[in-house]
């Protein structure tokens, strides 16, 4: 993946020296295990960074003992030779590899399972906050020759089109005939994430006909200069192509914007994670995770080209589709790019809502805008009772509410719009998990 964005400096900040971290007398100071998406580039640059935050010098990657590894190797001023494993392969393993004892840190492009949950559980809760950490968002944008007209696609399209059960534009409603079909080879994160949030998601494999590239420039230009292709890849590598907004359920069509990728409202967006089990006595895991969370580990994440946990003000243009009055705070206010998510079925924030606290609360205060500068916006899934679904969204709300009140925020309004503007499908846990939101405006 490689995703380009302006990094501003709101995420938790870091001490200023780094506390040194103990040196192992043999074997690596730390293996990770775990995501490709994570561990091909932008594991082993957090791990550098890390590296020369401590001070450690002549800080450089090595192949490791096996294909998608590799060993991030540094050296103290006393000459001392530290050493941080990587390997890349997949997701899963990175959980079986702690239930192993192979791994002190599991990265992953998914939420951890309620299987691995209880199978991991010796080790403790790895859906406590301090055990799941998100680090990164990350997205996608589907690309098209820029000559052909049709402007909008759904996920469930677009499962059809790169399984072959849609092999005609007409089919779409468009023109051209047969569909060529781009993707990403099967080491590549980007294909990851396609076939994560698209095929997989339906039980639909990925259609031999699909031409694979190990380049994301080459296949978009690919797509560009070919009046039947269809490709997905980066934002950065749109190029001369031309992305298409998704729509997802009932949502609003959405352009890939970056905007919309950190606020995870995008369809094609998804949260990077670090485990690190509760009973860990491994003080350099932890201190990953607080660097990688921290103002340096983020412009690292927006170096490597995934979405940084960043806040910033952003206007909307309000729409007729829009509730009148969302349409009122939305010509009056600007909107923060960051939503609060919930545990499912509840109404505690989730995990990545309570790091995002810290860092909306810090926006708010080095803008000044404390006192009744601030609306929640609350969000549902939808409900037989209409005003069921608008109380609940409002109690969502307020649950912010009561969070950012601790750290000093007198809150301008709460509002709750229950079912409206839907962001996912709402046939699936997942679209029902993304449409429970709060969103923070800013006057």
């Amino acid at each position: 993946m490689k995703l380009r964005v302006l990094f501003l400096c709101f995420a938790i900040s870091l001490p200023a020296v780094a506390t040194p971290l103990p040196i192992p007398d043999q074997g690596p100071a730390l293996r990770i295990q775990g995501s490709n998406t994570i561990g091909a580039a932008l594991g082993p640059a957090l791990v550098k960074g890390l590296m020369e935050h401590q001070g450690l010098q002549g800080v450089h990657s090595e192949p490791g003992a096996g294909a998608n590894e590799q060993r991030v190797v540094g050296k103290t001023r006393q000459g001392k030779t530290v050493t941080v494993e990587v390997a890349a392969h997949g997701s899963s393993t990175g959980f079986a590899a702690l239930k192993n004892a192979r791994a002190d840190l599991a990265a992953s492009s998914r939420p951890i399972k309620d299987s691995e949950l209880v199978d991991l559980e010796p080790l403790g809760d790895l859906k406590s906050p301090d055990a799941e950490q998100v680090i990164a968002i990350d997205g996608l944008a589907i690309i098209l020759n820029p000559r052909n007209p049709l402007n909008t696609l759904n996920t469930e399209q677009l499962a059809q089109i790169f399984n072959g059960e849609v092999s005609t534009w007409e089919a779409l409603g468009g023109i051209g005939g047969a569909i060529h079909l781009y993707a990403r080879d099967d080491q590549s994160g980007t294909y990851d994430t396609f076939k994560e949030l698209v095929l997989s998601r339906r039980g639909k494999p990925l259609a031999g006909t699909a031409q694979r590239f190990e380049s994301s420039e080459a296949l978009s230009d690919a797509v560009s200069h070919d009046p039947q292709g269809i490709g997905f890849i980066g934002l950065p590598y749109v190029r001369q192509a031309k992305a298409v907004a998704i729509v997802d359920g009932d949502s609003q069509p959405m352009l890939p914007l970056t905007s919309l990728i950190a606020t995870e409202d995008y369809p094609l967006s998804r949260r990077l994670f670090f485990y690190v089990p509760p009973s860990s006595r491994n003080p350099w895991a932890k201190a990953l995770v607080d660097f990688s969370q921290g103002s340096k580990g983020q412009a690292i994440v927006a170096a490597n080209g995934f979405i940084a946990q960043q806040v910033q003000a952003i206007g909307v243009t309000p729409r007729p589709s829009m509730p009148d009055d969302y349409q009122a705070i939305a010509r009056d206010a600007q909107r923060l790019t960051v939503n609060f998510r919930f545990e499912e079925g509840s109404a505690s924030l989730d995990n990545k809502a309570r790091q995002d606290l810290q860092r909306v609360v810090a926006y708010i205060r080095s803008h000044g805008k404390l006192d009744k500068r601030v609306t929640l916006v609350g969000f549902g899934d939808a409900k037989n009772d209409p005003q069921r679904a608008a109380l609940l969204s409002k109690l969502r709300a307020m649950a912010v509410r009561r969070e950012l009140v601790k750290s000093g925020v007198v809150l301008r309004d709460i509002r709750g719009f229950g079912a409206q503007m839907p962001v996912a499908a709402n046939t699936a846990d997942e679209g029902r998990i993304k449409n429970r939101r709060v969103e923070v405006w800013v006057y």
